[in-house]
């Protein structure tokens, strides 16, 4: 078989797939860039601060018109210095007798900010996908780096996302270095969940004693798959025993024949989201300090969110 046979019996079995809900799914589209979806309709009770008064300089603006900055200045990729530019030409055509807060007053306050995910809460028990990728800072160009080589050391940091399987809202987001392990953050995300988790799905990096204890303790279903080369354990512990029956269970019919039956494949609902983040919000981080880039990382989560309750697409498998 030649080469230009075998690319086309590929595309020929890929399977495909048609949008049914396309005229509702564009309106939502063009719905995701209208500031009306961002603004909330009581700005102007909220926008001042009006929490207790403390020694020193007062602040002027509440949390909320913080935030509401830093998520226009996601959704419309602007620099702080727009960002403030913007928000007081809206204020201005609006008719609203405001004034944004300065780009220095968004950089300090973004560090201490507390920003709610905004997820939709379905009630009931979830089950979440977790996974982690790379954003990242100070970045420079790929082409500019091949042909010239990095002007300076480039690192990058790691968010960990916890996604609702069904909804593929994003339940819990942790920024860390990249030396830190993805298992080291299982406990941080499970705790920013309140409601319920009945499963917990993650690739191998998560197949460590220390996320089963916790998962066990929590009372939630592990489906992680063991390393191929994994042993039943010796002492048995309580929080191993779904290790070692998932190893039998392998051992007795394949591993891709485990994956289907415990519905492993749904895991890659957590790389959709990820890409959904790079594609929509960006793969770097613009802020310097590391409680500013968490803080920046919530943000454009909380974003996802958002557009993803604003519409999404159904879609069937064209034959």
């Amino acid at each position: 078989m030649t080469l230009n046979n075998e690319l086309q019996t590929i595309s020929m079995s890929k399977d495909k797939y048609k949008v049914r809900n396309w005229k509702e799914y564009n309106e939502g589209l063009k719905k995701r860039g209208s500031l009306k979806l961002w603004v909330r309709s009581d700005i102007a009770e909220h926008w001042n601060y009006q929490g207790n008064k403390k020694r020193g300089g007062q602040q002027q603006y509440s949390d909320m018109a913080i935030e509401l900055c830093l998520i226009v200045r996601k959704v419309y990729h602007l620099p702080l210095r727009q960002t403030e530019g913007f928000m007081n030409s809206y204020f201005d055509q609006s008719g609203l007798n405001f004034k944004a807060p300065d780009y220095t007053t968004l950089s300090k306050r973004s560090g201490s900010l507390a920003v709610q995910l905004s997820a939709a809460n379905k009630g009931g028990i979830t089950d979440i996908v977790v996974d982690s990728t790379g954003l990242k800072v100070y970045g420079e160009g790929e082409w500019k780096v091949r042909k010239h080589g990095a002007g300076k050391h480039r690192t990058w940091m790691k968010m960990h996302l916890a996604v609702d399987e069904t909804s593929q809202q994003i339940q819990a987001v942790t920024l860390s270095t990249n030396a830190v392990d993805d298992a080291t953050e299982v406990d941080a995300l499970l705790n920013q969940i309140e409601q319920p988790i009945s499963s917990f799905k993650g690739d191998g990096a998560y197949d460590k004693s220390k996320v089963r204890k916790q998962l066990y303790e929590k009372n939630i279903q592990q489906v992680i798959p063991p390393q191929n080369n994994a042993v039943v354990s010796k002492s048995a512990p309580l929080y191993l025993q779904q290790r070692d029956q998932a190893i039998h269970s392998i051992a007795l019919i394949g591993r891709a024949e485990w994956k289907k039956q415990k519905n492993y494949h749904q895991r890659s609902k957590s790389e959709t989201a990820m890409f959904r983040y790079k594609i929509i919000i960006g793969n770097t981080l613009c802020a310097r300090k590391t409680k500013n880039q968490q803080t920046e990382a919530r943000i454009g989560c909380k974003i996802l969110n958002i557009t993803l309750q604003t519409i999404k697409p159904k879609s069937i498998k064209v034959a």
